[in-house]
């Protein structure tokens, strides 16, 4: 019941049955009043008709049995009549009823009808008296005086006078009827009222259903255009506003999933924060640095952003001023570009830019020491060469034969030298770009391996270092290799380990993983610190640069090494304790 009440059926409802109820009130007040007066009217006449006509008869007739038995038809129902000679006597009185005597003395007694027997002109007057139904009873009687023998100077007079229970009759059928009318208007308004609401409102409440079918995303709803008045342009435009708001929503999804594809799809980390300082959104990027970042803080700080990022945040919303910056934290580098969000003329937040210059920082460091290591490479023999050549040209400084072959011995080791580096330096740029090329072929594992490292058994007896090699596979198992180039890693590999071995040993050990062959190359020798193991397969990387220039070593082997292995789907490691030893070990698969 309450729903009725508050919808617009209802309220519509109601508010036409009061305007339809208050008109029917007034009307059927105004009517009854109308009625009441135009029914007394009604009864006047007729008693100043029939008082006429009595006087007349009267007048005309002069003995009082005809008068009496005229009276009697000419007197309508309910109408009593009476006439006196004066106001102290009745001649003649037609009456019906009880209270008769008090009436006549009543009406005689009434000083407004003393004029009558003096007067030409009738008079009317309603009075209270007796009732002629009930003796302890009083009503209203309307009661007209009517002269008689006009003529004479002082006449009598005939009283008529009518019983209200005609009028009541009257007025009573007359409510009833006007009541039963407003009934019926009544109920015809209820019914027509309830259906007019309706049929506005039945539109109404479609729209409103499909506003909320719209609210729920399906903008495909569609309001019937039926009807051509205002509800029919309302429903048109609801429908033009449906299709607005889809096309609308299309375009910001298509926005929000293009700027979604960048974000995604950018190297850089981008955070967007609040003016609160919370993030509202982080791309994947940012997602990974902030881990990493929570990561290395460990339990000192639940917050994922840095204190330096925060200070910078604070600036930018502060002062609203784009900020660009570059910071070292934890030996990473990181440079941050953060600029003010704004929303019409106030600062609702901030976006911030970081890209993670540590490698860039690394390759720069690489190239410089590339640059330094091959200028400083290439300075040694060029100067070398430069001084024995003058030292050729000039006859005074060169004895005899044998010091010149000498000289042209140490100019032509050094110029073996500057080919090697040279030739490694293309090696390794041709590697590191992808243009080499592998001839593979089946070689048997176990003999392979210890060819190239029995090639060094020599060497390393007259070091007084034990070579050894060791195996776990069989003799016929096969592996899919290119020979000289694995070849070039072992070789490189072992000659490092007895260059840095003076005593002890060396292994070259081969052991069988599932799907691996892992060749590991041992030594008892100095070892590398760790904090240089990072960098071991770094070109130019020398554990001991003056004993590796005295013995031709250009710091590029192990660079080559790694890409060799890599080239043969492998991996290359290693492992070292400063005094005791290094162990480099490489996978190559096989099937």
């Amino acid at each position: 019941m309450n729903r009725i009440w508050n919808s617009v059926v209802g309220k519509l409802w109601v508010t036409i049955l009061l305007l339809v109820s208050f008109v029917l009130f007034v009307f059927t007040v105004l009517m009854l009043e109308f009625l009441q007066n135009y029914h007394m009217q009604q009864a006047e006449s007729s008693l100043r008709q029939t008082a006429a006509t009595i006087a007349s008869i009267v007048d005309d007739n002069e003995t009082a049995e005809s008068t009496s038995e005229l009276l009697k038809d000419i007197l309508p129902e309910s109408t009593n009549a009476l006439i006196a000679i004066n106001h102290d006597r009745v001649s003649f009185a037609m009456q019906e009823g009880v209270n008769k005597i008090e009436i006549q003395d009543m009406i005689l007694a009434n000083k407004s009808f003393h004029e009558v027997f003096q007067s030409d002109k009738p008079i009317i007057k309603e009075m209270m008296m007796p009732s002629s139904t009930d003796e302890e009873k009083m009503e209203s009687y309307v009661v007209l005086g009517f002269p008689l023998n006009v003529e004479n100077t002082v006449h009598g007079a005939v009283f008529i006078y009518q019983s209200p229970d005609a009028l009541h009759k009257t007025s009573k059928e007359t409510t009833k009827i006007v009541f039963l009318s407003a009934f019926i208007a009544f109920v015809l308004t209820t019914f027509f009222a309830f259906f007019l609401s309706s049929r506005i409102t039945s539109p109404l409440r479609k729209m409103r259903e499909l506003a909320f079918e719209i609210s729920k995303g399906n903008f495909e709803a569609k309001m019937p255009t039926t009807q051509n008045d205002e509800i029919g342009q309302l429903a048109v435009a609801f429908n033009q506003m449906g299709r607005q708001l889809k096309h609308n929503l299309e375009v910001i999804n298509q926005e929000n999933e293009q700027l979604s594809n960048i974000l995604t799809s950018m190297t850089d980390a981008v955070i967007t924060f609040n003016r609160d300082r919370t993030i509202l959104l982080s791309n994947p990027p940012a997602d990974r640095l902030m881990q990493k970042w929570f990561v290395n803080k460990g339990s000192q700080s639940a917050k994922p952003i840095p204190p330096e990022l925060y200070h910078m945040l604070d600036h930018v919303l502060m002062f609203e001023d784009k900020l660009e910056e570059e910071i070292e934290m934890d030996g990473n580098y990181y440079t941050f570009t953060i600029s003010p969000l704004y929303s019409e003329e106030s600062i609702r937040g901030a976006v911030a830019v970081i890209r993670d210059m540590t490698e860039q920082h690394r390759l720069e460091k690489l190239r410089s020491d590339f640059i330094a290591n091959v200028s400083h490479e290439l300075r040694t023999p060029i100067s070398m060469l430069q001084g024995y050549s003058e030292a050729l040209m000039d006859d005074d400084f060169i004895q005899d034969q044998e010091e010149r072959n000498e000289i042209t011995k140490i100019i032509y080791d050094e110029s073996k030298r500057m080919g090697r580096l040279v030739t490694d330096l293309l090696d390794l740029a041709r590697m590191e770009s992808g243009h080499m090329t592998l001839y593979k072929d089946e070689l048997p594992i176990n003999s392979t391996f210890e060819r190239i490292t029995q090639k060094f058994a020599q060497v390393a007896k007259e070091k007084h270092v034990r070579l050894i090699f060791d195996s776990e596979f069989n003799d016929d198992v096969t592996i899919s290799i290119d020979e000289d180039r694995i070849e070039q890693v072992l070789t490189n590999l072992v000659d490092n380990a007895l260059r840095h071995t003076d005593e002890g040993s060396v292994t070259v050990k081969v052991e069988q993983e599932p799907t691996f062959a892992k060749i590991s190359v041992q030594d008892t020798g100095h070892g590398i610190p760790q904090e240089d193991l990072p960098y071991v397969f770094e070109r130019f990387y020398k554990a001991d640069k003056a004993r590796t220039r005295s013995k031709g070593g250009t710091g590029l082997g192990l660079a080559i090494a790694r890409n060799i292995v890599k080239a043969h789907s492998g991996n290359i490691m290693v492992d070292s304790v400063l005094k005791e030893g290094t162990t480099f070990t490489f996978y190559l698969p096989f099937d």
